[in-house]
Order: C-alpha cells, then sequence, then structure tokens
C-alpha cells in the first residue's frame, strides 16, 4: 500500500496551538471572490522575504521558480514561501533536502523552516506616530511547530532560515524545499544558494555595537516562573542565546526599582536591594544583580553593562528603612538636595562591589533620553564618586557633544545625526557612537506592520553613516499575550520587543540580524581593500536622502545596494 494512503487511514490527530485572532478588517467583494478561483488542494511557492502577507487575502507576486540567495560563508539568510488554499488543510510539514553542487554538499541542517504566525497590531501608517486605530492582524512570530493545520480561505506564510558553514566550499548549491500535508499532495520548491569565497566572522566578533535592552523579569512572568530561580535562568538561557547569536555587545542591568516608570506590562524588577539602616548608614544587596551579570558574561554578552539609572523617568528610588521596618520610596530629582544624599554612598559602595568582581572598567551608568541638565546633575556626583565608570546615554538632545565622558553614545534617529567628525573622534578614544528608533520614526522602524526589510534597511543606514552599531528598547518587554495581541499601551504593536516568549523568533529580528550582516561584510571588504565604488556610490544614495521619508523607493536602493556589495565580494 502507498504510503499516503496508509497516512491517510490513520486518525488524524489536530496540531496542539493556540487559536489565532478573527481578522477584524472585511475582506472587499473582490477580495472574498478571489478565494472562489483557488483551488481546494495545497498551493505553495516562494514569496517575497521583504514583504508581510495577509492571512485572508490570496496572495500576489508569488514564483515556482527557483529561488536564489547569495551568502558569504558562515551567513544567516532568509526565504519565505506562502501558502495558501480555499479548503482547509490539516498536518502540513515543511523540510529540506541536503545541498548539492559539484562542489561539494551542505547538509539538510543549515535550513530551519518555521510556520509564521498572525498577531494583533495597530493598522500600519507611514505619516505619523498613531495608536489607537483600526486594528489588524499581521504575520510576525516564526513558530516552532514542527507541523500545521490551516483553515479554509487562508494563507499562511513559512519562513526558511539558513546558516551557510564556514568549512564549505564556494560555489551554487540547489535543494528543495519538500512541502506535504498529512502524507498527501507533496510539492517541492527549487532553492539555490551561491555561496561567495567570503568568510563572515562568528557573531562574537563582530565589529557592530548591538543593545537590544533586556527585560530579565518579563521571562519570570511570561514563562509562569519563579522570579530569580533555578527555573528562570534556565528559561532565559535560550532567549539571551539568540541574542548573542545577533552579536549584542550590553547588559541591561538596574539599580533600583524599574527605572521607565512601568512603561512595560511587566515591571522591571529590582537588582540591587537597599537598605537604610536605624544609624542612618546603608547597605546593598547586590546577589540578584550578581547573579544576571555573571549569567550574561557566560553566554558571551561581555562588552558594557549598562546600569539604568541615576535619573529613573519618575525620578523615585525605593529602599527598606529599618527604623521605619518598611520599604519606602523617595523622590531623588536631580538638582535637588536629596540627590547627592542618596546617590553618593551607592555610587562609592558599587564601585567597591564592582571592583571586587572584575567589571569597574566595563561598566557605565546608563540614561535614556534625559535632559542635559538631569545629565549635568548625575555627572557631577558621579565623577565625584565613581569616575572610572562611563555614561551610557540614549541621547535626544545632543548632550554628548558636552559631556565628552559618555562611553556608549545613542543617538535619536529622528533628531539628529551625529557628525562624521565626531564619530571618528568618539571611536578614537574607545567609545562607541550608535543610533535608534524607538515608538518613532513610523519609517523605517520594526513594529509587527512594518514590512521585514524595515529592519535590514537600518543596518544599511548604519553603515552609510559610519555608526558603530543599533539601540533598540526593546529585545523581550512582552505585552500580556503578544503571540495573541502584539499590542500595549501607547506605543505602536511590537514597539517593546522583537521576540516572543519560549524563544519564538520574528520576521523582523531575523531581518535585523540581514542588516547586521551587510555592516559586517561592508566593513571587511573595505579591510580587505575591495574595490567598494558600487557600493559607495549606492550609500552615498542613502546618506543624501532622507530615511524617514516612505515615499522614497527604499527598497529598490536597499535591492540595489545588495546588488552591489555581492559584486564587489565576487571581484
Amino acid at each position: 500500500m502507498a504510503a499516503a494512503t496508509i497516512a491517510s487511514c490513520q486518525e488524524y490527530v489536530p496540531v496542539e496551538t493556540f487559536a489565532e485572532a478573527d481578522d477584524p478588517v472585511a475582506l472587499t467583494p473582490e477580495q472574498q471572490t478571489a478565494w472562489t478561483g483557488v483551488s481546494g488542494k495545497l498551493n505553495a511557492a516562494w514569496g517575497c522575504p521583504e514583504s508581510q502577507y495577509a492571512r485572508s487575502i490570496v496572495p500576489e507576486k508569488v514564483s515556482n521558480q527557483p529561488f536564489h540567495i547569495t551568502a558569504w560563508k558562515g551567513e544567516r539568510a532568509s526565504a519565505q514561501i506562502v501558502l495558501w488554499s480555499s479548503k482547509a488543510i490539516n498536518g502540513i510539514e515543511c523540510t529540506v533536502s541536503d545541498f548539492t553542487s559539484s562542489a561539494g554538499s551542505m547538509p539538510a541542517s543549515i535550513a530551519e523552516t518555521r510556520f509564521v504566525r498572525y498577531t494583533l497590531a495597530d493598522e500600519p501608517t507611514y505619516n505619523k506616530f498613531k495608536k489607537g486605530g483600526p486594528a489588524v492582524i499581521a504575520p510576525d512570530m516564526l513558530d516552532t511547530l514542527s507541523r500545521f493545520d490551516m483553515a479554509a480561505c487562508t494563507t499562511r506564510p513559512v519562513w526558511v532560515s539558513l546558516e551557510i558553514p564556514r568549512d564549505v566550499e564556494a560555489g551554487t548549491y540547489t535543494a528543495e524545499v519538500v512541502v506535504s500535508h498529512n502524507g498527501w499532495g507533496t510539492t517541492k520548491l527549487p532553492l539555490e544558494v551561491e555561496v561567495l569565497n567570503k568568510t563572515l566572522k562568528p557573531a562574537s566578533e563582530w565589529r557592530f555595537h548591538l543593545d537590544l535592552w533586556q527585560h530579565p523579569s518579563s521571562v519570570a512572568y511570561a514563562h509562569g516562573v519563579e522570579l530569580w530561580s533555578d527555573a528562570h535562568f534556565e528559561a532565559m538561557k535560550p532567549v539571551m542565546e539568540r541574542l548573542r547569536n545577533a552579536g549584542q555587545k550590553v547588559i541591561t542591568a538596574t539599580l533600583n526599582k524599574d527605572p521607565w516608570n512601568h512603561q512595560c506590562y511587566y515591571a522591571y524588577e529590582p537588582m540591587i536591594k537597599w537598605t537604610k539602616h536605624k544609624d542612618g548608614s546603608w547597605s546593598y544587596d547586590y546577589k540578584v544583580f550578581d547573579r544576571w551579570v555573571e549569567f550574561m558574561l557566560g553566554i558571551g554578552i561581555n562588552k558594557y553593562i549598562n546600569c539604568y539609572s541615576m535619573v529613573p523617568w519618575n525620578c523615585e528610588l525605593e529602599y527598606f528603612d529599618e527604623k521605619e521596618g518598611k520599604v519606602v520610596t523617595v523622590k531623588a530629582e536631580p538638582n535637588t538636595p536629596i540627590f547627592p544624599v542618596i546617590w553618593k554612598p551607592f555610587l562609592k559602595d558599587f564601585k567597591k562591589h564592582l571592583e571586587s568582581k572584575g567589571w569597574l572598567k566595563i561598566t557605565n551608568i546608563a540614561m535614556d533620553e534625559r535632559s542635559p541638565e538631569a545629565m549635568q546633575a548625575a555627572a557631577k556626583v558621579l565623577m565625584e564618586c565613581a569616575p572610572e565608570m562611563g555614561f551610557a546615554l540614549a541621547d535626544n538632545h545632543r548632550s554628548y557633544e558636552k559631556f565628552t565622558m559618555m562611553r556608549d553614545v545613542c543617538a535619536a534617529m529622528r533628531h539628529q545625526t551625529v557628525t562624521p567628525e565626531d564619530i571618528i573622534k568618539r571611536r578614537a578614544q574607545g567609545y562607541t557612537t550608535t543610533f535608534y528608533v524607538c515608538c518613532t520614526p513610523a519609517y523605517p522602524n520594526t513594529f509587527t506592520t512594518s514590512q521585514p526589510y524595515e529592519a535590514e534597511l537600518l543596518g544599511w543606514k548604519n553603515i552609510a553613516h559610519d555608526y558603530d552599531g543599533f539601540l533598540r528598547w526593546a529585545y523581550n518587554s512582552w505585552a500580556e499575550n503578544p503571540q495573541y495581541d502584539s499590542r500595549f499601551g501607547g506605543w505602536m504593536a511590537g514597539d517593546t520587543y522583537l521576540v516572543y516568549p519560549f524563544n519564538r523568533s520574528s520576521m523582523r529580528f531575523e531581518r535585523l540580524i540581514d542588516g547586521i550582516e551587510v555592516s559586517e561584510k561592508v566593513r571587511a571588504l573595505r579591510a580587505a581593500g575591495a574595490d567598494m565604488s558600487g557600493v559607495d556610490a549606492v550609500l552615498e544614495k542613502i546618506r543624501n536622502t532622507k530615511i524617514t521619508d516612505h515615499k522614497q523607493p527604499w527598497l529598490e536602493i536597499m535591492m540595489e545596494a545588495r546588488k552591489a556589495l555581492d559584486e564587489a565580494a565576487r571581484k
């Protein structure tokens, strides 16, 4: 008996997963009619990895021709498959064959296929920051399911990720992605991978300074484990290893209570417990701080420890008061008498503790968009008590021009561009200069409804302006149920995270890695003395065009830049 017939005789076991939200956007009559012309079989084709595909609409811009990827040895590359049918299809599986060429082979294990899940989000807009408008559903999370059930008249993307081995021979390799459902309807999609004779360094050696703010307590709450327990750290390990593999350089730590005044669904829980004793002296419990830092250093994230913040968003600090027998909250605003009184004892003790751990020279007191006046007050106290520590600042006031001791400055993309002269001067001092996007600009960004290519475009922005890297709040500040609804508070959907609970990536996070790799490849080719005239011509175009203008043909410009980069690597 044929294998398909045997499979059809077995009782089907539905895939266990959460139900996605209904599509809140009604179809037009034309969109509804389009499904009547779609076959009831499982349709599969290559999609465009630059774009999102709506779940309720028959997909366009798909192809059954071989999908071509050009990559370096050691590079991570992406592709997108689109599935659709007018009838319900159960038990869908996607597997990849070995990659073969005249130069040798690559095992199927270098490929990973993940079903893309849809989550509720805000209606996309490129005109201005807009929150609270009509809801949509957007494809984003890359699920870890090995098979999937599709409802009738729906589209389902599948994300394909490749990890090109470093020891493979250059050449063009071919493989097939095999799509089947419950033993039936096998479709084979041809895939071509041109491996260039260039090798990308491992992420641990990348120059790109990636700083995605971590939110460790969010993992405990979302995973349902005790805060700071062994189970908590076990849950965090794969989540933070994924971040390390993207080239993360910075550990996000907190000095007191939530420095962002509960801007996220889950609060940032304190890592250091402060105690004021009856005699007026202070002591500080660093157990959680130490375990978190040691955990992240052990993973391999080790350039900076950025500690938030001497100037929290609400300027509130909390400590246990022995005399009162309770935790009290005080407001310590810069340029008020209490500010140095409360911060000087801590900074002196913190400095001694960091010295004992060997961490003093990599620790920064970090601030987020604080005013020059607040920075002046904080800098004065820090320089008096612990000048060996540096400052890190997400800077939307050009404060870096005044406070030259800032070893880690990140400029708001929407407000300013740090001059090339200042970047070079800071780099010569061993300082880093990066840029960031947050709730703005509307474009380009990494919201749930941002088109995937926008994340890579940020990498081209980085290299065009010679920044050292990129910052984003935040890596994993999750909403209550982000895989179902990515919206939260006053932010655009997806603004507070780039990955999902239980170590699930996203389309935008994968494409952000593509942009980081672009920066690394450009710098590697320059260091090797390659002819970069074609790349430089496109980078000049990027520098001289307002990148937040969504009406510019940015995707075409980015494709032109990619082509020039590949040509430079082939020479």
